[in-house]
């Protein structure tokens, strides 16, 4: 395959395709994130977008051109959720039968919605890989057709076509920032940005960003070849993918500018920073672009644009994701000590973080436990605090009493 297999004019059929079927998305100005950055900073809502991704765009524009005898066979694919409801959309849309496998433990909202969008689904295998192998070996004995989440010269003009909504709704732009797993999104924006600036005569940088610990891209870039990871784990299971797809790899290798990576710690802040600023809730997958502006990552990108890929995000996970993101930013602060068992110790304590103008949030008391000596107690005490300095203030005027608190978090 080669880098014509997508092209400006195949992105323009897509987006054509798509008009009535997805969304036009909204892009909101983020003054918190451009007064950090010293620029103009646009976030472009995909999170809003149907099925709650970009995904839907993609699959739509590669199930609409099967042919009857194709879509009579039905499709299957594979993916950790979001690709997973944009096929279930899709396939709901068109009449086609849709089968999808996900890995054992996907979140429960992804899981539930796309059943509820009428997909047969599969659970199989611990990673989206797996689920991807079980799913084009489904695809070889059946001859159903495999949607391929990534590395597909139709889903990667669906995914462009949010690059010329970018330019139509941002025409200044200088850079544009969004995450990346296999490389779908990226392959298609850059080649579609990419072909706009070069008749405009102007210079539009594309960045994609992963997160550290599933960051396939900076190793197989610098290798001039696709470099699997042996290892993926991060928060953000949109992009925790472990092989760049081909066409994708080929595409990002000539027109994209950078790939950038942010660590897990990066990643909760700017979910918090998404929540609390922006009013947006938005998956880990689809908040590393604003990670990598927070953390400094990215500078002098002048007028930017952020895409917010996807808002799938199990409750459950946006409560562990928030904590970390607070203690990251210095605002929860979790610390336990050791101290005499002896009426009024906890009281000390008590007071010391109250006049340190701290709030505490919980206390776990024990006796009983390898390192505590008899007569001892280990005291685990949860705060909030108001930021990095604040926290050390707190530690400070505990350990200026005679206590030794460890942190544990924040």
């Amino acid at each position: 395959m080669s880098v014509q297999t997508v092209s400006l004019s195949k992105i323009l059929d897509a987006q054509q395709l798509l008009d009535g079927v997805v969304e036009l998305t909204p892009v909101e100005t983020s003054r918190a994130l451009g007064r950090q950055i010293g620029s103009d900073v646009y976030l472009k809502c995909e999170n809003l977008q149907r099925a709650g991704s970009f995904k839907v765009r993609g699959a739509y524009v590669r199930m609409a051109g099967l042919t009857d005898a194709e879509k009579a066979k039905g499709v299957v694919a594979a993916s950790a959720g979001n690709h997973a409801q944009g096929v279930a959309v899709a396939a709901a849309k068109l009449g086609i039968k849709a089968r999808i496998y996900m890995p054992v433990g996907v979140a429960l909202p992804k899981l539930a919605a796309t059943r509820g969008h009428g997909a047969e689904v599969i659970l199989h295998g611990n990673n989206v890989d797996e689920a991807l192998a079980e799913a084009e070996r489904f695809a070889e004995e059946t001859g159903a057709v495999f949607v391929h989440p990534f590395d597909n010269a139709d889903v990667i003009a669906g995914q462009g076509t949010i690059g010329l909504e970018i330019l139509d709704q941002i025409p200044d732009v200088d850079t544009i920032v969004m995450g990346v797993g296999g490389g779908g999104l990226l392959a298609g924006v850059a080649t579609a940005v990419k072909a706009r600036a070069k008749e405009l005569g102007r210079d539009i940088k594309i960045i994609g960003v992963q997160a550290e610990n599933a960051a396939a891209y900076p190793p197989s870039l610098a290798a001039d070849a696709l470099v699997p990871l042996q290892r993926v784990t991060t928060m953000a299971d949109g992009i925790a993918v472990g092989r760049p797809g081909q066409l994708p790899f080929q595409i990002i290798r000539e027109l994209v500018d950078d790939v950038v990576t942010v660590s897990e710690n990066s990643l909760a802040q700017a979910l918090v920073f998404l929540l609390e600023r922006s009013k947006m809730v938005v998956e880990p997958a689809g908040a590393v672009g604003v990670a990598a502006l927070l953390d400094g990552t990215i500078q002098n990108s002048g007028t930017t644009a952020v895409i917010l890929s996807g808002g799938n995000i199990d409750p459950m996970l946006m409560l562990k994701v928030i904590q970390r993101g607070l203690a990251a930013a210095g605002r929860y602060l979790v610390v336990r000590m050791l101290l005499r068992d002896l009426p009024g110790s906890l009281a000390t304590i008590s007071r010391i973080i109250a006049e340190s103008d701290a709030n505490v949030t919980g206390v776990d008391h024990t006796r009983v436990g390898g390192s505590i000596s008899m007569g001892d107690v280990a005291i685990t005490i949860n705060m909030e605090t108001k930021g990095h300095e604040h926290c050390e203030l707190v530690l400070g005027n505990l350990r200026a009493e005679g206590f030794q608190p460890i942190v544990i978090d924040g």
